[in-house]
């Protein structure tokens, strides 16, 4: 009996170690236009499930938001404002889910999503995970991911570079 009883918690624990990350935290976020050098500093708070449900809650500029609920996505971003449905907008639907599997740390599929080289590797304890488009990127694909974690893994820092040559830095606090 104590056999079955430790090979429970062993599986609850195992469980546990590879249950997909949440957050709730403020960010900043640094928007680069690759062709003008032009930048914008935005901020705001993230809330994020660990599955589809991903809220960014912009306090600079107030009142913009970007929402993952599930298959819609929800966006007011510099004056512009949709709500979109992923299963059907296929360039959506990548996004989200390169988004969704990035921060829920699934980086192989992320990579494999965007027709990707995925390198992960540590210094220090800290970890950084690369994913690098081989060729032609799909549309809505990201050229590159960049994640960045601390020590004891939280996630501090993703880089997202897409094709049309828009780079967004994301600092979690």
């Amino acid at each position: 009996m104590k056999h079955i009883t430790l090979i429970i918690i062993a599986l609850f624990l195992s469980i546990g170690a590879i249950a997909q990350t949440t957050f709730d935290t403020d960010f900043t976020q640094v928007k680069m236009m690759k062709v003008s050098g032009k930048t914008t500093d935005k901020a705001g708070h993230i809330t994020f499930d660990g599955n589809d449900q991903l809220s960014m809650t912009y306090t600079t500029p107030k009142g913009d938001y970007f929402i993952i609920d599930g298959q819609k996505v929800k966006i007011n971003l510099d004056g512009k404002k949709a709500e979109l449905d992923a299963e059907k907008v296929k360039m959506v639907q990548l996004q989200r889910a390169t988004l969704l599997n990035c921060l829920s740390s699934n980086w192989e599929q992320a990579a494999a999503d965007n027709n990707a080289d995925l390198t992960v590797s540590e210094s220090k304890g800290a970890k950084t995970v690369s994913i690098v488009a081989k060729g032609k990127v799909p549309k809505g694909g990201y050229k590159s991911v960049e994640l960045t974690y601390r020590a004891d893994g939280t996630l501090i820092k993703m880089v997202l570079e897409e094709a049309i040559g828009i780079i967004n830095t994301y600092e979690l606090k």
